[in-house]
């Protein structure tokens, strides 16, 4: 399969589990709303998904599959899988560890995570036992990314990128049946640990039907498994470093009023919508391609499958970020203003959409452009940049939490991200690992052209797409919305054909089946 279909392949599924989880965001505002009751929740939710950036999706991926695919390609299938089972073994036993510690010290843990809760005892009561029910479900999610990196290795993509769509459905049907819960956020939390269970069984299902599937094996730290794990602790920390800062989202955060968690969680929802459909995506699928390649000495095919991957990116991206700063509140109320979710909550929400967009381009092109690292087993390098960029989040952060409260945390994570991605563009450029080819030059100058374009056109028409839908009696804000996205995506789409052509379109499909493959 070319690896632009391999990139529509995820880049489908990981929209259609940000779509879903628009869905489940709509019920937690109508339900929740973005008071007490969410908070609470959003950070027993926040605690596990920490420690899976941490240690699962984020530190294990960047080190294990381009060993993996290392292995698989200098002594094939059975040294892979003796490779697999044994990093499945200390894998299940570092994490029956944590969530024994986890479980025992919750209260302490919450404690540190949202130090606010204090003061309100029967919202840090609720924190501590939903997090009680969230946790286990990093053990089982854990599964699913060491199952999922193998598939990624030998290049089966779609089940890890289905996966999410559980979280999402199984959190709806949960709050579905809210009434047998002594709270929606009960019943949210159950929806959780149960997705984790039916995510668990459709990667490791097909992870069974490939072949690939782990088993337990006595560990042996042999080579492979001390270069693994030699990758692993920088990238961990690099890893850690970037969770600290969103740690200090939460806890800076649970200081503010009532409500700012919730602005931050569901302002990046909306700004995760192009990280994950559009970076992760490329990122997931460019990553084995160039360990594949740089293992097989094709630097050149490398170098080009990268240059194709970040312009790939930016078409994408390009107007996710006009949309995000022209017309935020729009898209707020558009997708949230409902039940307990009020104008007020909408227009917080929107601002600090606005604060994360300025750093939306490096979210979505650093997995691309730390991809030759990892692919050579550097993970110091991008650590180190990560760690940089990190610091200076936070001292933003703390700069910023009076004068902006939550908008200044999502800006400072916005000014850490362009640190960050400067960072690694510079060091790859002085290792040789990355070089912008012609084409990438070109297309860079003429995607700024129809962003800049698009943001216009945005700017323009939205006063009279409000004015034509004003008189609904209903989803005013909804139609609205449609209409400015229909109308934007068109317009979008015609200026990409006038600045490229259609050759270019062409030439970009067939650089991802020829080059990329």
């Amino acid at each position: 399969m070319p690896m632009i279909q391999r990139f529509l392949t995820v880049g489908g599924f990981t929209l259609a589990s940000r779509l879903s989880g628009f869905l489940r965001d709509i019920m937690l505002a109508a339900i929740l709303g973005a008071g007490p009751l969410a908070d609470a929740f959003f950070v027993a939710l926040r605690l596990p998904n920490h420690f899976r950036a941490i240690f699962a999706e984020g530190a294990f991926n960047a080190a294990f599959v381009p060993a993996y695919a290392r292995i698989r390609t200098e002594g094939g299938p059975a040294a892979a899988r003796t490779f697999g089972d044994r990093i499945f073994t200390l894998l299940i036993a570092a994490q029956a560890l944590l969530l024994a510690l986890a479980l025992l010290f919750t209260p302490l843990v919450i404690d540190v995570l949202a130090p606010g809760f204090s003061r309100e005892p029967h919202e840090f009561a609720l924190a501590v036992s939903l997090t009680r029910i969230t946790f286990p479900y990093l053990l089982l999610i854990t599964l699913v990314t060491l199952w999922g990196g193998i598939l990624n290795a030998v290049h089966r993509f779609a089940a890890a990128a289905a996966a999410p769509i559980l979280l999402n459905l199984s959190m709806m049907a949960m709050l579905a049946v809210a009434y047998l819960f002594p709270s929606a956020a009960y019943a949210a939390a159950w929806g959780v640990l149960v997705s984790g269970v039916l995510q668990a069984v459709l990667v490791g299902g097909d992870a069974w039907r490939t072949g690939v599937v782990t088993f337990f094996r006595l560990p042996r730290l042999d080579a492979d498994v001390r270069r693994f794990f030699n990758a692993l602790l920088p990238a961990t920390i690099g890893s850690a470093g970037t969770q600290l800062a969103l740690f200090a989202d939460t806890i800076i955060a649970s200081f503010l009023s009532a409500g700012a968690i919730s602005a931050l969680y569901y302002a990046d929802r909306l700004d995760q919508l192009p990280i994950g459909v559009i970076g992760i995506a490329v990122g997931t699928v460019l990553l084995p391609v160039m360990s594949t390649r740089i293992a097989g000495g094709d630097e050149a095919g490398a170098r080009s499958a990268q240059n194709r991957a970040i312009e790939f990116a930016l078409l994408l991206a390009v107007p996710c970020v006009a949309a995000f700063l022209v017309v935020p509140d729009l898209i707020m109320r558009g997708l949230f203003m409902r039940g307990a979710f009020t104008v007020a909550n909408a227009h917080a929400a929107a601002m600090t959409l606005v604060a994360y967009t300025i750093g939306l381009v490096p979210f979505v092109l650093i997995r691309s452009v730390v991809a030759p690292f990892l692919a050579r087993g550097d993970t110091a390098t991008p650590m180190k940049a990560a760690l940089t960029g990190t610091a200076v989040n936070i001292v933003f952060k703390v700069a910023l939490m009076g004068p902006l409260a939550q908008v200044g945390l999502a800006l400072a994570t916005s000014i850490g991200a362009w640190i960050n991605f400067v960072l690694v563009l510079f060091l790859a450029a002085r290792a040789g690992f990355i070089g912008i080819d012609a084409e990438l030059r070109s297309s860079l100058g003429r995607l700024a052209v129809a962003g800049l374009a698009l943001a216009l056109i945005l700017f323009l028409a939205a006063p009279a797409v409000a004015a034509l839908v004003s008189s609904l009696p209903r989803f005013r804000n909804v139609a609205d919305l449609l209409l400015l996205a229909a109308a934007g995506g068109l317009f979008y789409g015609a200026v990409v054909f006038a600045l490229f052509g259609k050759r270019w379109l062409a030439r970009l499909g067939k650089s991802g089946r020829e080059r990329l493959a």
